[in-house]
């Protein structure tokens, strides 16, 4: 039925009449749902799906919409920069939130001041954060995450993306044992019991997080024996500024750099400087990639902040950063995004609202434009590559290497933007996915099932690669 169905409808070159898209049927009751499959050449859609006006929480595919905003305002030639400069007895070391600088170039940009000369500060170090103002983490992200690392605060002072690693192994007693590496300056304790599987499902105990200030876990719940295999772990630092104290006073002691007077966190006393080392990110274009294919959360953020402190001409924050993106993208796109609701750039906060409509705008806008904008070609792959390279309704064909696209997932969201192929590999189709209130029944039995949302995926992805492929009537 879904080919003949496919097949009787596939090839109208009109815009069409509002149907049912009847794949629709197979999420729970509830579902908010709001498609588009249009033809980039002609706006020809797929025989049932009209997309609605209503507002959506667009997720990380609101990335697509901050990595535009980005290329336009910033240029290609955009890189964070990380200065240590002299100012008379002071060392000012200036930060620009830089999501990728990590302790070696910390150590790296130390080296490059010894070189010039700098052995020894008589004074005082200042670590300069007035890059960016506000609140680190944005309206809407929810407090029971902020300790995991794909949440970590987007702040001036970043450093090894404010995330720490470190471990727990089950013992045969019933505790467990929490292992963080020596040079990590965090602290974490555990009261995690060590229980069987059946245990574990009869008292619902899950492994817990609770993150506390001045960088201190603490672990909670129960975990599965795990005999000798321990479970990875990554951290959220909490406190960005006192984590790169605590590495700079290490590095400045490891490098023989003498500090006579105390590292402080703000704006230095105005005083003549000279530059004693630099270092930059990688280029915006690079930045952006990471930022698609991982769906990096803080490269996101720490742009949106940047956005709003080159556009306004102030320090950066979530606030008129977001103001910022929607004005590059009408003043500079046409597409009108003004109404949205953003609260950050990355899409991580639930307060976030984007008509399916003006995505597909932005969508058409940068397929126009892709020659000087080269987005599409740094975007996931179906199957193939970053966050799409696993996805359950992606891996095998007539779908693997036939879309690519950005996903976006929240609790109940699940989301895709992005562009069907011909058959000669270029973009042909545009289509957004908003799904939102997906809530399915849950299951008691053990038996596999294959998920509502993987199932209305394979199918209306498989009918984006048709529409993309099918050679149109004569």
């Amino acid at each position: 039925m879904h080919v003949r169905w496919l097949l009787s409808t596939l090839f109208c070159l009109t815009p069409l009449i509002s149907l049912a898209y009847p794949h629709q049927e197979i999420l729970p009751t509830g579902s908010r749902v709001s498609l588009i499959a249009e033809k980039l050449n002609d706006q020809s859609q797929i025989n049932g799906i009209q997309p609605n006006n209503e507002f959506f929480p667009p997720a990380s595919t609101l990335k697509i919409v901050t990595a535009l905003a980005a290329k336009l305002e910033l240029g290609d030639q955009f890189a964070f920069s990380t200065t240590l400069e002299s100012s008379n007895t002071d060392a000012v070391m200036t930060f620009s939130g830089d999501p990728t600088l990590k302790t070696q170039d910390l150590k790296t940009l130390l080296l490059q001041a010894r070189q010039n000369g700098l052995t020894r500060i008589n004074g005082d170090l200042w670590l300069d954060n007035s890059a960016f103002t506000g609140y680190d983490r944005a309206v809407g992200w929810p407090w029971d995450i902020l300790g995991v690392c794909y949440s970590a605060p987007a702040s001036a002072i970043t450093l090894n993306e404010n995330c720490v690693q470190a471990s727990i192994y089950t013992q045969k007693n019933g505790s467990t044992r929490v292992y963080v590496p020596e040079h990590q300056p965090i602290k974490v304790k555990t009261s995690v019991k060590t229980v069987s599987k059946s245990v574990q499902k009869s008292r619902h105990c899950d492994l817990g997080l609770m993150a506390h200030p001045d960088n201190q876990y603490e672990l909670t719940g129960c975990l599965v024996d795990r005999g000798d295999k321990p479970l990875p772990l990554k951290f959220a630092v909490q406190d960005p500024e006192k984590y790169t104290v605590q590495n700079l006073k290490t590095l400045l002691t490891q490098l023989g750099i003498d500090l006579k007077g105390s590292i402080h966190i703000g704006t230095a006393p105005k005083k003549s400087r000279k530059l004693l080392a630099q270092h930059k990110s990688e280029p915006l274009p690079k930045l952006l990639e990471e930022m698609l294919k991982r769906s990096d959360n803080l490269i996101a953020d720490t742009l949106t902040k940047t956005l709003g402190a080159t556009f306004f001409v102030q320090p950066g924050s979530f606030t008129n950063g977001t103001e910022a993106i929607k004005q590059i993208i009408f003043s500079k796109t046409g597409v009108d995004i003004r109404n949205a609701r953003l609260e950050d750039g990355s899409g991580l906060s639930r307060n976030n609202r984007l008509a399916a409509t003006s995505m597909a705008g932005i969508l058409r806008y940068i397929w126009k434009h892709e020659d000087q904008l080269k987005l599409i070609a740094i975007m996931p792959k179906s199957g193939e590559s970053g966050t799409l390279q696993y996805r359950q309704s992606m891996r095998k064909a007539p779908i693997k290497g036939q879309l690519i696209a950005k996903s976006g997932s929240l609790y109940g969201t699940y989301n895709m933007a992005g562009y069907g192929l011909d058959k000669h590999g270029k973009p042909n189709t545009l289509f957004v996915q908003f799904v939102s209130d997906y809530f399915p029944e849950k299951r008691d039995d053990n038996k596999a099932v294959v998920a509502p949302i993987t199932r209305f995926e394979k199918l209306f992805y498989q009918d984006i690669v048709s529409f993309s492929q099918a050679m149109p009537k004569k």
